[in-house]
């Protein structure tokens, strides 16, 4: 009798426990489902977690986690794109509204999409801040993109360490903020024909530094010595700081790929022909680059030659032969004749020039195109892609120069100079739109120079 009764608890012990985890199950809402899910007072400001996490709180204000949703590009793409194309085409308004699971998911949960713009002041203009990460609880197993975390607000925040309750909140120790998948919840993204418009986790993934134990939170948030909080007095040697640098810092841009070099002779005759060749070596960053927001992205390598008069040579790049290529070496032709489905555009619109760099110089990118196949800068209207000519971790790119020098180049020392370039925003979409200079103003990466002797 013993023995059946203690199985009968048994059972209804498993059954209970398998009920309350169906039910947790069914509470947590992923990507989409958040929608409206909460209100603004169910989230804090971050001004709220300054009063205790005063250093936290300033390196978070610099990054581009706190201007998620203020940062002037990403005003005018979101309000006078996104949101304009799914007010014109319903397929995108899902769509539109969704840009705020990641860049203001506080909107996003309450429902309030879209949300009112910068100017306004409102909960949104918080981006991604504290009460967001801190309160997350889960996000989907299988696969990570689009936003597909799980938030449960409250007096409970969750964080790497746990420890003790401070008066202001409970603290929960959590492993997933720890872990790169957490980040990859917003740094993948597929667009709605289900290609991988930004895929800076799975490129990691796919790369050398995951089976190496170097993840996201490494590099863009390190460890240094600090105190978490004016209620906690432990001098902790492992805080991880919350800086959040990425391709908008120059403490990440600058040098971020090896430039390197090498003409084929010590010295040239006029009307002789020679061969540079260019290195390219990306051993710092994890992913691609450019990476993310790749659409916008624009890196170019230029090459010249300056002779002892300080007259200046524009080298062009010698073409490989690869399918696809022509998007990679700088011209005029002209792009983005989507944006007449978003906006009101001149009669005869036909597209903008595609980039506003040197015609002949080689440029690492890979181009989004529409449905219709015509390049363009919206994820959410990519459909397909281009060739994939980035930088991948640890990948080494050779161009090659071949120049047959003028005759008319004075003797004496000949430098040739390769400078990489980088444009947060191609800079025709840029002036088109009328973006800040300062978002597609040319970025040096890196330089090298090399000399050689012009002989009479």
């Amino acid at each position: 009798m013993k023995k059946s009764m203690k199985k009968i608890n048994i059972s209804i012990l498993l059954l209970l426990s398998g009920i309350c985890i169906v039910a947790l199950a069914q509470t947590e809402k992923f990507g989409e489902a958040l929608h409206g899910l909460y209100t603004y007072k169910d989230f804090q400001r971050s001004t709220y977690c300054r009063q205790c996490h005063v250093e936290i709180y300033y390196q978070w204000q610099k990054s581009m986690m706190a201007q998620a949703f203020v940062h002037h590009w990403d005003e005018i793409e979101y309000f006078d794109l996104a949101v304009t194309h799914g007010m014109r085409n319903p397929k995108f308004k899902p769509v539109a509204d969704g840009c705020n699971g990641c860049h203001a998911p506080f909107s996003f949960m309450a429902g309030d999409t879209p949300p009112p713009r910068p100017d306004k002041k409102s909960m949104a203009n918080e981006g991604v801040s504290c009460d967001v990460c801190h309160t997350i609880v889960s996000y989907k197993q299988d696969e990570q993109y689009n936003f597909s975390y799980f938030s449960k607000p409250g007096r409970t925040k969750f964080g790497p360490r746990g420890g003790k309750n401070s008066p202001a909140h409970d603290i929960v120790k959590s492993e997933l903020i720890t872990k790169p998948e957490f980040c990859a919840n917003c740094h993948n993204e597929k667009s709605p024909w289900g290609v991988w418009v930004k895929a800076t986790y799975n490129e990691w993934k796919e790369g050398p530094y995951s089976k190496e134990g170097v993840i996201c939170q490494t590099c863009h948030m390190p460890k240094a010595s600090g105190k978490r909080a004016k209620t906690d007095n432990k001098l902790y040697d492992d805080l991880k700081q919350h800086t959040f640098h990425g391709g908008h810092s120059p403490a990440k841009y600058n040098g971020a790929i090896d430039v390197l070099v090498y003409p084929d002779t010590d010295f040239v005759e006029p009307g002789m022909k020679t061969k540079i060749s260019v290195y390219l070596y990306n051993q710092k960053c994890g992913h691609k680059v450019p990476t993310g927001s790749v659409e916008d992205r624009l890196l170019y390598l230029h090459v010249e030659a300056i002779d002892s008069k300080g007259n200046v040579y524009h080298l062009k790049v010698d073409k490989k032969g690869f399918p696809g290529e022509e998007y990679t070496i700088a011209s005029r032709e002209k792009a983005y004749q989507d944006f007449a489905e978003m906006m009101d555009v001149p009669a005869g619109f036909d597209g903008i020039i595609r980039e506003d760099v040197p015609v002949g110089d080689r440029i690492f990118r890979m181009p989004y195109f529409t449905q219709n196949g015509t390049m363009t800068i919206a994820q959410w209207n990519t459909a397909t892609f281009g060739v994939d000519y980035r930088i991948a971790p640890r990948e080494t790119k050779v161009e090659t120069y071949t120049w047959t020098v003028p005759d008319t180049v004075p003797p004496g020392p000949l430098t040739i100079r390769a400078t990489l370039y980088y444009q947060l925003l191609v800079r025709p979409v840029a002036q088109f739109l009328k973006v800040p200079e300062s978002e597609s103003k040319d970025r040096m990466i890196n330089t090298d120079v090399a000399t050689i002797d012009v002989i009479y």
